[in-house]
C-alpha cells in the first residue's frame, strides 16, 4: 500500500471521527453552563477603558483622537 493510499484511508475514517468529535466538545465547551459572563466580558473587553468616542477628544495640539501620550 502506498502512502498516499494509507494516508486517505486514515483521514477519511478515524481523523474524520476524531475532528467530528473534537467539534462537539468545542460546541459543547463553549455553551456550558457558567460561561455567559465570561463570554460577555470578553466581548465587552475592548471598551472598558473607553469614556468617549474617538473623535470627541481634543487635546491642546489639535491632534484629535488621540489622549496625551498615546502611541500613534
Amino acid at each position: 500500500m502506498e502512502t498516499y493510499t494509507l494516508l486517505r484511508a486514515f483521514a477519511d475514517s478515524w481523523h474524520l471521527l476524531f475532528m467530528t468529535l473534537f467539534f462537539i466538545g468545542v460546541v459543547i465547551w463553549a455553551f456550558r453552563p457558567g460561561s455567559r459572563k465570561v463570554h460577555d466580558e470578553t466581548s465587552s473587553m475592548i471598551f472598558r477603558n473607553e469614556d468617549s468616542p474617538a473623535d470627541a477628544r481634543d487635546d491642546s495640539a489639535g491632534r484629535k483622537g488621540r489622549a496625551n501620550g498615546e502611541a500613534r
